[in-house]
Parts: structure tokens; sequence; C-alpha cells
């Protein structure tokens, strides 16, 4: 995989620093300083698409008692051990 830009770092690192939290593209754009325009592209485009995050459907209650259908982002298996410090492999396997 190639080297993570800054901003995909940014949101990989504060997914898996709350792993195991349900949180929104908001929740991250919130925790990051994105927008969440931003962060919804770089989880489909930087993680979801490669197999690291993973968007789960789910509902929430409100505070007035409504609910709201949501996706909660989390890291894959294979995203829980990724390393974006870790230099591309060249090799085939």
């Amino acid at each position: 995989m190639a080297v993570l830009k800054p901003n995909s770092k940014l949101v990989f690192n504060y997914v898996k620093e709350h792993d195991g939290e349900n949180m929104t593209a908001t929740d991250v754009a919130e925790g990051t300083g994105l927008e969440v325009k931003s962060v919804n592209g770089i989880v489909t485009s930087a993680f979801q698409r490669k197999g690291l995050m993973e968007r789960i459907p789910a509902e929430i209650e409100l505070p007035d008692g409504t609910h709201k259908a949501v996706k909660f982002i989390r890291l894959t298996d294979e995203g829980k051990v990724f390393d974006p410090e870790a230099p591309e492999e060249t090799t085939a396997e």
C-alpha cells in the first residue's frame, strides 16, 4: 500500500485510537478538525476499498426520542494490524 497522505493518516490514527467505539464520520470529523465530506471520502477511497475499514449500518436514538439511521466506522481485522508507517511492500505473495 502506498504511503498515506497526511489527512488519511490523521483519520486512520483517530479511528485506531478509538477502536471499539461507535463513531460516525461526523464524530471523526469533529475529532480531527476535518470536514465530514473529507472524512467520508478518505474512509471510502483510502480505507474501505482496501479492506481496512468498514461502515456498519445502525440506528441511534436522539434526545427527542426519535431514531436516526447512521453508519459507524470501524477498523476491519486487517485494518487493526495495518501500519501506516511501514514502507510499501514490493514483493508478491
